[in-house]
């Protein structure tokens, strides 16, 4: 008997492979930008000290940019040598932390004027490898802008950064406890946030933090012409612990490590 020929098995396709997003270029974000401009926005943004070129793009209207960008540092870098404002705060959302070298997290630390925003420096030196080496410059440095850079990395690092010890804070918070009241006025706002942050990581810091508060007493802070308030370390500190243990983190800081960083959800 003949063997009857069995029938062609059809031929499985491949799924067609999902092409790689494009990248939006340089002239696509600003032009983003600039149509996300508002004129409330740059008044409020000229109050928080903002100086320069600026569209005025509010914080929600760049973490969607971010999200369609995600991470490009050479966008990044291209975005803050335009010296816009809004194009600057885009800048530090979408860059590399592993990827920006001492010189460039330099640059933008000093460049950066909208005050409040210098922190998301602070957040990508934290987030890459050179966040205690540029704690030393910044502090050193004779320009009152990346000295609060340099607390507001301090702060950082508290809330962040697991593997320094207890004691690399020690001398940072003898140094906000003696000067304090005598740093400038910006420089003083970045110091009291850093000794809340310090106060923040562990019980044996929460201790010495309040102890410092009490004998520092009152920190005084003119905020221009905004609606910003100067917290009390000791009542920001224990609303923090509070806050943190009653969702079963060890410390505020526990629980910002577990959270995405402030540079990118804010």
């Amino acid at each position: 008997m003949a063997t009857r020929p069995k029938p062609a098995t059809a031929t499985k396709s491949k799924p067609a492979e999902k092409a790689a997003p494009t990248r939006m270029s340089l002239a696509e974000v600003m032009s983003a930008l600039e149509k996300a401009g508002t004129e409330q926005a740059r008044k409020t943004y000229a109050r928080h000290g903002a100086s320069g070129p600026m569209f005025g793009v509010s914080f929600a209207d760049l973490k969607t940019l971010m999200k369609r960008i995600k991470v490009d540092q050479e966008l990044a870098l291209a975005l803050w040598s335009t010296g816009n404002i809004d194009a600057r705060n885009l800048a530090v959302k979408v860059a590399d932390p592993r990827l920006m070298t001492p010189n460039d997290l330099d640059r933008w630390a000093s460049e950066m004027t909208m005050r409040g925003c210098n922190a998301y420096v602070a957040h990508l030196a934290v987030e890459g490898p050179h966040g205690t080496s540029r704690v030393e410059a910044w502090l050193k440095s004779s320009s009152e802008a990346l000295r609060c850079c340099g607390w507001m990395l301090v702060g950082a690092l508290a809330k962040r950064d697991e593997s320094l010890s207890r004691d690399w804070f020690a001398p940072h918070l003898a140094t906000i406890e003696k000067t304090i009241h005598q740093a400038p006025n910006h420089e003083r706002e970045a110091m009291n946030g850093a000794l809340i942050s310090i106060g923040c990581r562990d019980a044996m810091l929460r201790k010495s933090v309040l102890a410092a508060a009490k004998k520092i007493g009152t920190v005084t802070i003119d905020h221009g012409d905004t609606d910003c308030t100067t917290p009390d370390a000791t009542a920001a500190i224990e609303k923090a612990w509070a806050h943190s243990v009653a969702k079963g983190f060890e410390s505020p800081a526990a629980q910002e490590r577990n959270r995405e960083s402030m540079r990118t959800r804010c």
